[in-house]
């Protein structure tokens, strides 16, 4: 019995994206399509999102153009195409406070939002540093902090500090403090309701970019290969290691069951299609009586 269907919407992308960026360590290997994306959980009883995107406007446009992001679409369009409206998000999990992925709350309006309390608290430290220092805010819009705060005056912000389960039916909040960010999170949805689950799903975030996060440079995905955390972390790789042996070991060690969103490659593993404006859906599971949204 599965609870939740799960999509990978694709809302945006970068082209070429410095591989270092996304594998620690892979200095002058040259560059990888970045998708840019959101994970839409959806139930009999409630439809959630796994981070909201960025919108493609002031400093979010600045940074989305600085970072070369192409072909942005809004949430209406990309949520469109299966059958959703923003409206319609009652929950959204904020895995940490990138812009392209905290950018986006006010096109979801009837939605309560779930963070870690360290990733708002430790972004309003880092905005007080001198000027020298701003290297830490390289992916943050002072902006998004602001308008979290703007949702907590509006009681449509929770604070997370560490784990948090069943903050949904199945669904569970785990953090990774000091790793990608400050206060990073992953999702993890228990599809079948069972604290010991079969039919699990990790939805990492920034956690882990690509496979070889997960395989190692090789990119096979076993556990012959080694951990090779992701380049961006403001945290520490070490951090980024062991966040990927808890998610692993929450999947039964099922690779494939971690799920990497910036990964372009998805689209191999599971059923995905590419919609008229020139993005991917893909569908990692269903919900029982749930119709498919990338098949025929």
């Amino acid at each position: 019995m599965s609870d939740y269907s799960i999509w990978v919407c694709e809302y945006s992308y970068v082209k070429d994206y410095h591989k270092s960026g996304v594998l620690y360590g892979a200095h002058n290997q040259g560059y990888v399509k970045l998708p840019y994306c959101y994970v839409v959980i959806k139930g009999r009883d409630h439809i959630a999102m796994v981070d909201v995107g960025y919108n493609d406007k002031e400093y979010g446009k600045h940074l989305g153009d600085k970072f070369g992001v192409e072909n942005w679409r809004s949430p209406k369009t990309v949520l469109g195409a299966i059958g959703i409206k923003p409206e319609e998000v009652d929950t959204c999990f904020i895995t940490h406070a990138h812009f392209d992925h905290f950018g986006n709350v006010e096109d979801f309006p009837n939605a309560k939002f779930y963070i870690q309390e360290r990733e708002i608290a430790k972004w309003v430290w880092a905005m007080s540093l001198p000027d020298r220092m701003r290297w830490m805010m390289i992916a943050v819009d002072p902006g998004d902090i602001v308008r979290g705060v703007d949702l907590a005056r509006d009681k449509r912000l929770v604070t997370v500090d560490g784990s948090l389960e069943n903050v949904l039916p199945g669904i569970d909040l785990h953090a990774a403090f000091d790793s990608h960010t400050y206060g990073s999170m992953w999702v993890t949805v228990r599809n079948d309701g069972k604290e010991q689950s079969d039919d699990i799903w990790v939805l990492a975030g920034d956690l882990v970019y690509v496979f070889e996060n997960i395989a190692g440079p090789g990119g096979a995905v076993d556990l012959e290969e080694i951990y090779t955390p992701v380049g961006l972390a403001v945290g520490s790789q070490t951090n980024l290691v062991m966040a990927t042996e808890e998610m692993m070991k929450q999947a039964n060690y099922e690779a494939k069951r971690v799920i990497p969103v910036h990964e372009e490659r998805i689209k191999d593993v599971f059923p995905s299609r590419t919609t008229s404006e020139g993005l991917r859906i893909t569908e990692i599971c269903l919900a029982d009586g749930e119709t498919s949204k990338v098949t025929g």
